[in-house]
C-alpha cells in the first residue's frame, strides 16, 4: 500500500436484514440463500450461494359476512325455480333436449281426451262424445290409465327427472355449493322433492283440468252438472297428487343412493313395471290379487278407485292398498332422508 493512494484494509459490509427473523418484513418474495453440497466426493462441505426466486407469499385474511341474508323462503325458492324453470328457460338447471322433448310430447299426448271431446262435441256426435266425454271412468282413466299413461308417459317422465337430481350432486360435489350457504339438509331435500313432484303434477293434473274445463265450455254445462261432477274431479285431482308423490319419493330415494343418472331412472321403471308384472302373473295363475299391494302403481290405483267411486278391479280390500302406499312412501322417504343427511360438502 502506497502513501499516495491509501486504501482501507477492508470495505465495510452493509448489514442485511435477516428475512427469517420474527420481526422481518414480508416483501412478497422468497429467495434461496444457500444450498449445502451433498456430494460424498467433496473433501469439504461448502455452501453454494444462490439467488433463485422460489415464489411469493400472500397475506390471506377471511372476513366474516356482515350483510343481511335473504330469508329462508327466498333461498328455497331459488332452488325450486332453478330446477323447474330449466325446462322452459335458460340460466337454470340445464335439462337436456331429449327430456324437454319427451315432456312436451307427454303434455300433448295427455290432452287427447280433451281434443276428442272437443271434436265430437263440436260436430254433434253424441255416441262418440259419451265415450270420450267427462264421466267417472274417464276421469279415473285420464290419471290412472295403465296404457299408455302409466306404462309409457308418467314413469318415463319421472325417471328422466329424478335421474340426476341428487346423484349428480353426490358425484360432482355440487352439494358443497348448497351447504356452503345457509341451507340445511331438510330444505335441500324438500325443494328437490317438490321440484320433481310439481313437474309431474303439472303434467297429470294440468291436463286433467284442461280436460274438465274444455268439456264445460264446449257442451255448455250448467251449474247443476258442475256441482254433480266437481267432487269426482276433486277426487281425481287428489289421485294425481298421490301418484306424483309416490313416483317422486321412490325415484329420489334411488337417486340418493346412486352417483349416476342411469341407475335411478332404470330402477324406477323396473320397480313400477316389475312389481306389477309379478303381481299380475300370480293373480292369473292363482287368482289372488293380494300381491298387488307390493306394486306402487296398483296400490295407488286401488286407492284411487275407492276415492273416485269407479268399478273395483281388485279383490282384496282397498285399505290394504292404502297401507301399502303409506309404507312404500315411508320407506322411500326414510332412505332419502338418511342418504341426504350423509351428504358431504366435498366430492365423494
Amino acid at each position: 500500500m502506497s502513501e499516495d493512494n491509501p486504501q482501507p484494509p477492508f470495505e465495510p459490509v452493509p448489514e442485511k436484514v435477516d428475512t427469517f427473523g420474527a420481526e422481518a418484513p414480508v416483501t412478497g418474495q422468497t429467495k434461496m440463500q444457500a444450498a449445502w453440497s451433498g456430494n460424498n466426493d467433496d473433501e469439504s462441505t461448502s455452501a453454494q450461494v444462490a439467488s433463485v426466486q422460489q415464489g411469493q407469499i400472500f397475506e390471506q385474511i377471511y372476513q366474516p359476512w356482515e350483510g343481511t341474508l335473504n330469508p329462508r323462503w327466498m333461498r328455497n325458492w331459488s332452488i325450486l325455480r332453478h330446477h323447474i324453470l330449466g325446462i322452459v328457460k335458460k340460466g337454470h338447471r340445464p335439462w337436456n333436449i331429449p327430456t324437454k322433448l319427451f315432456i312436451f310430447f307427454v303434455v300433448i299426448a295427455s290432452m287427447t281426451d280433451a281434443a276428442l271431446a272437443l271434436l265430437f262435441g263440436m260436430i254433434g256426435e253424441p255416441t262418440l262424445y259419451d265415450i270420450w266425454g267427462v264421466n267417472r271412468d274417464n276421469l279415473y282413466g285420464h290419471v290412472m290409465g295403465f296404457f299408455p299413461r302409466n306404462i309409457l308417459y308418467y314413469p318415463i317422465v319421472a325417471a328422466l327427472l329424478v335421474g340426476g337430481m341428487i346423484s349428480e350432486d353426490r358425484a360432482h360435489g355440487t352439494s358443497a355449493l348448497y351447504f356452503s350457504r345457509p341451507i340445511n339438509r331438510f330444505d335441500y331435500a324438500s325443494m328437490k322433492f317438490l321440484s320433481v313432484a310439481l313437474i309431474l303434477a303439472l303434467i297429470i293434473n294440468g291436463t286433467l283440468a284442461v280436460y274438465y274445463v274444455v268439456d264445460i265450455l264446449v257442451m255448455g254445462k250448467g251449474w247443476a252438472w258442475i256441482i254433480d261432477t266437481f267432487p269426482i274431479f276433486l277426487a281425481t285431482f287428489i289421485c294425481g297428487l298421490i301418484l306424483s308423490f309416490t313416483y317422486t319419493s321412490i325415484g329420489l330415494s334411488l337417486s340418493s343412493i346412486s352417483k349416476g343418472r342411469f341407475f335411478p331412472a332404470i330402477g324406477l321403471i323396473a320397480i313400477l313395471m316389475g312389481t306389477r308384472a309379478m303381481a299380475s302373473i300370480i293373480d292369473t295363475l292363482f287368482e289372488k290379487s293380494v300381491l298387488y299391494v307390493i306394486s306402487p302403481y296398483d296400490a295407488v290405483a286401488h286407492v284411487c278407485q275407492a276415492l273416485i267411486g269407479t268399478e273395483m278391479t281388485y279383490n282384496h280390500p282397498w285399505v290394504w292398498s292404502l297401507i301399502s302406499v303409506i309404507v312404500i312412501n315411508g320407506l322411500a322417504l326414510y332412505l332419502l332422508a338418511n342418504r341426504v343427511s350423509s351428504l358431504e360438502v366435498t366430492r365423494e
